[in-house]
């Protein structure tokens, strides 16, 4: 640490209590020499803001690159791209003096709902995981620090400052906290932001197991958890939670709440020396990490607008394409249809609005390919208002071309931050207009821009494309992939449901009484979809190309680390692509309730016309592992796994099984522990057996005395009835005559196989058992 900058322990309480609060609303307190350093909203592009300040984008903001946001750029399945996009927007931030980056936002797509999708990744959790980790190397790399959002369980906007997202625990640490470790074991964000909401009833901001045990204490985090502007109610609680920065500053009054804490011991001073300590270490961090990486002056906004249009490209997903009506010819008589077409909606509302340097509208584009001025209509308003006419105007201009390109979604005053959706359905308007468009010309190419998934089945169009929300130059990256200059290659991140009432979460979002229960488990997403066999729209993970891809060779290898895949993937069509290749995973016997399959690995493969690559997916064994709640970590069970490798969760191309083995921890047992539980341990079953044969018979057939004692006489199968009742309850049932004592003496020496023979200490592996990684 710089002789000039003070530790934590140098400074006064009084002091400490003062760095754990901003400035500012965007700043952190410059106090007895530690340095105040700047963060501003950005998950897809800089937003910082002149003048007055606010949260939610009411004042202006610099101009910046608006890169696609979360819900584009997931769709490429690149993380390469991701990458950088974080070193652009952080040469940006570099250049304003900015330095955190307030993002990504990784939070799970739960419901179809919310408000907020388009700034997330994913309803999967590990390729959220993935795309998250290498945006945030990409903004690091270059001397900028992220803040990784929004910690955790913030699903929703609806009462999103007070709700309690009331979850189990596997599903907590399976689904909703598993990007978060990921991102944090891998790429080590500066900082972590917690979010507004309760877990299970406590709020993010004083939640100690979240934010300390959790965070810290196990997945190892070293750095700064500031809070999401406007979320801590209580200072005290917040710091001793392990909350270090609370954003903006609300006056001076908390600061020395914090101070009067220490004093009369309601708060540990080991807990203010701590956050104020690491308030120091991200100052210091941002300056010499600032300093050691060369390049920070003039940013080349041209460059960074060809890298948006590449990603933008890439994020375009081709849903349907009969006949090969894709891609266009630049010389075909083409009709451009759609208010969105001239007046594009390329990035979500609220607080990462981005102030984008320029705007590629599409119909600028498609004009710009095709060389002359292409016949448009609006043909609906993206205001409050209806206009009946446009819709006119627009069959007549579809009626006289060869060819429609119609552009369908939602405006801004229909998904933002601050509300949640009540439908996935297109505006009324826009579907008579789509209709209609059909049946004046079949010949029409459907255009999606959206944030959050929509029911496009109504939609009965030979081409669909789903371009998302797809940052400032939307128009030239969809341009070059309806006219052929970019083989599409976008996948979906999340299900296309066909109705609203099929989605996982429709009688549990966005809950009451504040209370939201996650009471669909493990199962959103296509999870829900596979297990209950509903037909979708188009599932997880779909895409189309102009180009058809082949697979072949499977072969998959445990290793002591992981799941090894490798393939053949062939380029069997007339032009070059890239391919996504998924691998999901599922246990073949397992001894708890399981999905079908999951996602546990991807390739983004790039093919030339008629080649063939090999290709090497690699599943590493921590996402083999479950969340066991008996032993409150991650385990991988001992058995046969189903490796599931194809082009979407529902076009499996190739299968193979594989034999992994568990890592082993014994349960202790109990009298509580089941009579089918003890019997499964060798030596416990040793010592029950002679006392479950003498009451009940259970091994065989009559008794000495002539009497049926296997339970035929009652027509029940004596093993399988008495398998689940507690060990205990043999004492009950011998009338007194089996001591408790001699039975837990029984569990005792089972619980404790070396201490009573050391000779059979390598058998403690034959028992009941759990498996766990080292991690959680």
């Amino acid at each position: 640490m710089p002789d000039n900058t003070p530790n934590a322990s140098d400074l006064t309480v009084e002091e400490q209590a003062q760095l754990t609060s901003g400035q500012d609303f965007w700043t952190t307190k410059a106090v007895a020499g530690v340095p105040s350093i700047m963060v501003t909203d950005g998950p897809h592009g800089l937003r910082k803001q002149e003048g007055a300040s606010d949260h939610l984008g009411v004042s202006g903001s610099m101009p910046a690159t608006c890169f696609p946001p979360a819900v584009a750029l997931a769709q490429t399945w690149n993380p390469d791209l991701a990458r950088r996009a974080g070193s652009a927007i952080a040469d940006e931030a570099r250049a304003q003096d900015v330095s955190v980056l307030l993002g990504p936002g990784i939070n799970l797509k739960r419901s179809p709902l919310g408000g907020r999708n388009f700034e997330y990744f994913s309803e999967d959790p590990v390729l959220t995981g993935h795309m998250a980790a290498a945006f945030v190397d990409g903004v690091q790399s270059r001397g900028v620090g992220t803040s990784l959002k929004h910690f955790a369980a913030n699903n929703q906007e609806s009462d999103r400052m007070r709700v309690s997202a009331d979850i189990d625990e596997r599903t907590l640490h399976e689904l909703y906290l598993r990007a978060f470790r990921h991102v944090v074991r891998t790429a080590q964000p500066w900082t972590v932001m917690c979010s507004y909401n309760k877990i299970n009833g406590v709020y993010a901001f004083e939640n100690r197991e979240l934010l300390t045990t959790i965070l810290r204490d196990q997945w190892g985090f070293g750095g700064l958890v500031v809070s999401d502007w406007g979320a801590v109610a209580d200072r005290v609680t917040a710091v001793a939670a392990g909350l270090d920065l609370t954003m903006p500053f609300g006056g001076e009054d908390g600061d020395a709440k914090v101070a009067a804490a220490v004093a009369d011991g309601t708060l540990h001073a080991g807990d203010l020396l701590a956050s104020a300590g690491r308030v120091i270490e991200l100052a210091v961090k941002a300056r010499e990490a600032a300093a050691a990486v060369p390049g920070s002056g003039a940013v080349d906004l041209d460059a960074h607008h060809r890298l948006a249009r590449e990603i933008a490209a890439q994020a375009v997903v081709l849903l349907r394409n009969d006949d090969d009506l894709l891609p266009l010819r630049p010389d075909a008589d083409i009709a451009v249809i759609g208010a969105l077409a001239a007046q594009p909606r390329y990035q979500g509302g609220g607080s990462s609005h981005v102030n984008a340097t320029r705007v590629d509208a599409p119909l600028d584009a498609i004009r710009s390919v095709t060389g002359r001025d292409t016949p448009f209509a609006p043909g609906y308003s993206t205001g409050p208002d209806a206009a009946p006419l446009l819709a006119d105007e627009a069959i007549a201009v579809a009626g006289a071309a060869d060819t429609v390109v119609l552009f369908l979604g939602l405006a801004e005053g229909q998904e933002s931050e601050g509300f949640d959706r009540t439908t996935i359905d297109l505006p009324a308007d826009q579907i008579a207009l789509a209709v209609r468009v059909l049946t004046a010309n079949p010949r029409t190419v459907v255009v999606l821009c959206h944030g959050g998934a929509l029911q496009v089945s109504v939609i009965d169009a030979p081409a669909v494309i789903d371009a998302a929300l797809g940052g400032q130059a939307l128009g030239s990256g969809l341009a070059d992939v309806l006219f052929g200059a970019i083989n599409p290659s976008g996948r979906l991140t999340e299900t296309l449901p066909r109705r609203i009432e099929d989605t996982p979460t429709y009688l549990n979002f966005p809950g009451e009484h504040g209370h939201v229960t996650y009471g669909e488990g493990l199962f959103i997403g296509y999870r829900w979809y596979d297990a209950r066999a509903l037909d979708v729209t188009y599932p997880f993970g779909h895409g189309l190309s102009y180009t058809t891809f082949d697979y072949d060779g499977l072969t998959v290898d445990a290793e002591p680390d992981g799941i090894r895949i490798t393939l053949r993937l062939t380029n069997t069509g007339t032009r070059d692509g890239r391919e996504i290749v998924q691998v999901y995973l599922s246990a073949d016997d397992s001894a708890v309730t399981r999905p079908p399959r999951e996602l546990k690995g991807f390739a983004n493969v790039g093919v030339a016309a008629g080649e063939s690559v090999p290709v090497s997916v690699f599943i590493p064994r921590d996402d083999i592992a479950y969340w066991d709640t008996r032993v409150h970590r991650y385990v991988v069970e001992s058995g046969s796994y189903t490796v599931h490798v194809g082009a979407s969760s529902r076009d499996i191309r190739l299968t193979s099984t594989v034999d992994v083995t568990g890592d082993v921890v014994r349960i202790p047992l109990t009298l509580q522990s089941s009579i089918g539980e003890v019997m499964a341990d060798p030596g416990a079953a040793e010592g029950i057996r002679p006392i479950t044969d003498a009451m009940f018979g259970v091994t065989g057939g009559p008794e000495q005395d002539g009497e049926d004692h296997s339970g035929a006489a009652l027509g029940v199968d004596m093993v399988k009835m008495m398998s689940s009742v507690p060990i205990g309850r043999l004492v009950d049932f011998s009338g007194g005559l089996l001591p408790v004592e001699y039975l837990q003496g029984i569990l005792d020496s089972a619980n404790n196989p070396e201490a009573n023979n050391p000779d059979q200490a390598d058998q403690v592996n034959d028992g009941p058992v759990a498996t766990s990684d080292s991690g959680v």
